[in-house]
């Protein structure tokens, strides 16, 4: 019973279940509320609707991105420092508080700028940054070195499923549910209670795994306490073959194998396919909601619940391709792929084929820093291109997917060169 009451993954389902909730309730109320104070009444008006949307979320996402960095490094701080629940029950209480200004602005038809507000007490209890690390570091010391890989592709999984679920659901409860017309309310509320019980659940129930100061000790030398105690040391695990410079599966590369170039390889890959994900999914949802795709509630909670779904794909590729391919083949396959869905999306102009390009589209890599800038970015061409062609975004995104397979390329060249050098000699 002790050991149930660490794991983290039923707060995870809860809370992302709470979020596809709310991020559906949330688009259309802030469409809802500029369609009726947008009184506009040319041809222009579907443009100045996407405008006016758009720029509520270029202000939103600043807010809700650039408040965190203000806590989340106290929060961590705390956290490392044996209380643990602080770095999930905070952004939880965060994400309980904040969600509830939606509900003024349902109820007392409140201007939906207050939602502003909700972002920066939502950030400066630590958003999603602090939460989500919180979550790997509980996951790291309720888990044995060999099982942490594991652990945290399960909860990645959890959290890819939840969020599928809670997509799928929002729609119809959106559509299906009102109080005295007051659209979205019932979602909201469920958004909203559903945090208070993951919050509550953290506060008296999660129980900080006991084993997390003899992790903590061992791991600055990777040994397992009964390990230790059998009189012999564990078998190496978890060793990256990009980052590895002596025990790596290739039998022992050289010592001058240079790993701080691959990690700075890495890095600018991540950073250009983070660049292009974020700006595209920051104006997916605006994408969707205008001519000609015009999706309801229903089919925005089945767009999003497809992106969910691409936690489960992922995890299943990985589990396949990852016994016979190497790690630079699998990130390779997946910027492909991305970049195959992203190119779909540009001219999307009818509802399956959206479908159709989320197949494509992989799991997307989070730099916070980046995220934010891309989003003022994407929104900005996105509104400078809503006359043209307003698929100008995806096309951007797909091309700079395509840059970032450059150096994670060169990283795969260079591999391969030391690879053949240690055969050879």
């Amino acid at each position: 019973m002790i050991m149930m009451r660490t794991l983290i993954e039923p707060v995870v389902a809860g809370a992302q279940v709470a979020s596809s909730f709310y991020d559906t309730a949330l688009l259309f109320v802030v469409k809802d509320y500029y369609n009726r104070t947008t009184t506009s009444l040319n041809t222009s008006h579907s443009v100045t609707l996407q405008k006016a949307i758009s720029n509520f979320y270029i202000i939103h996402n600043l807010i809700l991105g650039l408040t965190p960095l203000l806590s989340a490094y106290i929060l961590a701080k705390i956290g490392d420092n044996k209380r643990r629940k602080v770095t999930i029950c905070v952004p939880l209480l965060g994400y309980f508080l904040s969600r509830c200004f939606l509900l003024l602005v349902i109820f007392l038809d409140w201007p939906v700028e207050v939602m502003f507000g909700s972002a920066a007490l939502n950030g400066l209890t630590g958003w999603f940054t602090t939460y989500w690390a919180g979550v790997m570091a509980w996951a790291a010391v309720d888990s044995t070195e060999k099982r942490r890989s594991f652990k945290f592709i399960v909860i990645e999984l959890v959290y890819g499923l939840s969020g599928c679920v809670g997509s799928l659901a929002s729609g119809h409860i959106f559509v299906s549910f009102t109080i005295t017309h007051n659209t979205g309310a019932i979602l909201v509320i469920c958004s909203v209670s559903l945090y208070f019980i993951c919050l509550l659940y953290s506060i008296f129930i999660l129980k900080v795994p006991y084993n997390e100061t003899a992790l903590c000790i061992n791991s600055i030398d990777g040994t397992d306490e009964q390990e230790v105690s059998n009189g012999h040391l564990p078998e190496p695990t978890e060793q990256s073959s990009l980052l590895s410079e002596t025990n790596g599966p290739l039998g022992g590369l050289p010592a001058q194998t240079p790993s701080k170039f691959f990690i700075a390889l890495l890095f600018a890959t991540a950073i250009l396919y983070n660049i292009s994900v974020d700006g595209a999914t920051d104006v997916l949802s605006l994408f969707l909601i205008k001519e000609p795709l015009r999706f309801s509630p229903t089919y925005i909670g089945y767009a999003n619940a497809a992106g969910y779904l691409i936690f489960v794909t992922s995890f299943l590729g990985v589990c396949i391709f990852s016994r016979c391919l190497k790690d630079v083949t699998l990130i390779m396959m997946g910027i492909l792929s991305f970049c195959a869905g992203i190119f779909i999306m540009a001219s999307v102009r009818w509802t399956f084929l959206y479908f159709i390009g989320k197949v494509f589209v992989v799991l997307q890599l989070s730099l916070a820093i980046t995220g934010i800038l891309t989003s003022v970015a994407f929104n900005e061409i996105y509104q400078a291109t809503l006359t043209s062609f307003s698929g100008t975004c995806f096309i951007i995104s797909g091309i700079l997917s395509i840059l970032s397979l450059i150096p994670i390329s060169f990283a795969a060249f260079k591999y391969s060169s030391i690879f053949h050098r240690a055969r050879s000699t």
